[in-house]
């Protein structure tokens, strides 16, 4: 992906959660009280990628699948912060729920309930969603089901049609492991892009240098784009790392989101015209702005807690 694509926006395929974050000094203590600040945030990994690449100036657009009880919350949160939200509303399951437990060190810990967005299917797609869009991204939330691997697979197949690049964030180590390295290989062959962290990257191959692991990737994708946290990233192309880039300093807060800042600042840099590296290094930048704040969206992403729709 090293051109502009002819389309200018970003379609988001995947999840909207409401974040319950519990920030914690010291370990919890089993069988008593452990003293925590608690926030409650929108989130959820496909709505965090829309929503930092609308605050990087990008058309972004967000399928997703949210309950009657807090849809109306979230779809207000997401036009505010310059997203086209186009969310299917379930009656009968509520949004999605995780409690976000993160210790001093920002690191963070998820008890995830999926509720409506883990019903996520074709149903929900129409062909004019890829009007004016030139990049499909794919949150690897929506494949660990079987709606979600059926719209992800019309979604892509209707995404080569028009000719627009798809690019996979694979999201979850412990989804992954459930799911199979495998099956996930193969529901998203012919992606032009994957985004793995450094974990993801070593479970997807069982290599365990980020640089070694991506390489071999690369030689399923177009490019592999390996985040390394505070170590920057590295994009491989081909069975060979293409660039390095060294991580933007920051002062690790929460880590919540960063990986999607991270996708959301590649892609937007992408439909900018820019190339691999740059867009790389804008990637690192808006990770590491991610981190230096509590919760996964940019700064103005309004707190509280959600009202019933």
């Amino acid at each position: 992906m090293s051109a502009a694509p002819a389309g200018r926006g970003l379609l988001v395929v995947g999840d909207v959660v409401t974040d319950v974050l519990a920030l914690h000094g010291g370990p919890p203590r089993a069988g008593t009280d452990t003293e925590a600040d608690i926030v409650v945030r929108p989130g959820g990994s496909a709505a965090n990628t829309a929503a930092w690449a609308a605050a990087l100036g990008a058309d972004a657009r967000l399928l997703a699948r949210v309950g009657a009880d807090t849809g109306a919350w979230h779809r207000g949160l997401l036009a505010q912060a310059g997203v086209r939200p186009l969310l299917r509303v379930d009656a009968d399951h509520p949004t999605a729920v995780i409690i976000v437990m993160v210790d001093g060190s920002g690191e963070r810990t998820m008890l995830t309930d999926r509720g409506a967005g883990g019903l996520l299917g074709p149903g929900d797609w129409d062909d004019g969603l890829l009007d004016g869009v030139g990049l499909l991204h794919l949150s690897g939330y929506a494949l660990f089901t079987g709606p979600g691997r059926e719209l992800a697979r019309l979604a892509s197949e209707r995404a080569r049609l028009r000719g627009v690049p798809i690019s996979v964030d694979p999201a979850s180590t412990g989804f992954l492991s459930g799911f199979g390295e495998d099956r996930f290989l193969a529901a998203t062959e012919g992606a032009a892009v994957l985004f793995p962290n450094r974990d993801e990257a070593a479970q997807l191959t069982g290599l365990p240098g980020a640089e070694e692991a991506a390489a071999r990737l690369s030689g399923r994708y177009d490019l592999v784009v390996c985040k390394l946290g505070a170590e920057g990233a590295v994009a491989a192309r081909g069975g060979r790392v293409v660039a390095r880039v060294a991580a933007t300093p920051a002062r690790a807060v929460d880590s919540t989101g960063a990986g999607d800042a991270f996708a959301a600042g590649f892609l937007a840099a992408t439909l900018a015209g820019l190339g691999e590296g740059d867009a790389v290094a804008a990637g690192c930048r808006a990770g590491a702005l991610a981190v230096s704040r509590i919760g996964g969206r940019p700064d103005g992403a309004p707190s509280g807690r959600p009202r019933d729709a």
